[in-house]
């Protein structure tokens, strides 16, 4: 696969060259800003859209500890995504664009693994595609700020086009085809923690009480009961 990048008449190269070459027109300021974007501060917004959707998914009335579940597994998905992309990276073996290819205006230096498939555009879809089974409102944030970093990933010299296009697939791939076995087993876990005195981690509202956080049954006070304890609280009063 990485023979079919060396001929600049392929459209995969004639793409990353002209994404790359805004980076030659633009500001040294902008660049530096796509840096960061595309290395880190994506990462950073997409786990504050992560946890938006936490904080909306726990007013659900009826589902909110599958929601929750749901969004505990976009992670997960993301780093069985990154794990899965291992094997991938070492049976390609795809070098860097940089390598290969003159000209080149590079953001980030230091690359020196492969380059397919990319692991940033990876992450964020695998967490996106997460985020949208559950919101689809802060899904569609999640998937723009995916596509957001496959175009950063370009832009920044790294990867090539089609690095990024599989980065998705396989990010995709992982969130859909694994998300049952996931949330058969995620569910029965928030379910069990909106019954405790962490419900507040999957429900909005108070925590149970003790007896409740327990599953337990609080009997009624008999009528003696009753009696004694008000007859405590006149001597209370008295005293």
């Amino acid at each position: 696969m990485a023979g079919l990048a060396l001929d600049g008449s392929n459209p995969d190269v004639s793409l990353l060259y002209d994404i790359n070459g805004l980076a030659k027109d633009a500001p040294h300021w902008f660049d530096r800003v796509m840096e960061f974007v595309g290395e880190y501060g994506i990462i950073i917004g997409l786990a504050v859209v992560l946890l938006g959707a936490w904080w909306s998914v726990r007013r659900r009335p009826q589902d909110a500890p599958s929601a929750v579940a749901g969004l505990v597994w976009a992670p997960l998905a993301a780093g069985l995504a990154l794990l899965a992309n291992i094997p991938i990276r070492e049976f390609v073996e795809r070098p860097r664009p940089f390598k290969d290819h003159q000209g080149l205006d590079v953001l980030v230096a230091g690359k020196s693994d492969f380059s397919f498939v990319s692991d940033h555009a990876t992450l964020t879809m695998a967490v996106a595609v997460g985020v949208f089974m559950v919101s689809r409102t802060y899904g569609l944030a999640a998937i723009g700020l995916a596509l957001l970093e496959g175009f950063c990933r370009v832009y920044m010299g790294v990867h090539y086009p089609t690095d990024v296009i599989g980065g998705f697939a396989l990010g995709t791939a992982v969130a859909l085809l694994l998300a049952p076995l996931a949330m058969m087993l995620l569910t029965p876990l928030t379910t069990a923690i909106a019954g405790s005195r962490a419900a507040w981690l999957v429900r909005a509202g108070k925590a149970p009480a003790a007896g409740e956080a327990a599953g337990e049954d609080v009997p009624e006070l008999s009528g003696s009961s009753r009696a004694t304890r008000s007859e405590r609280r006149h001597k209370d009063l008295a005293a």
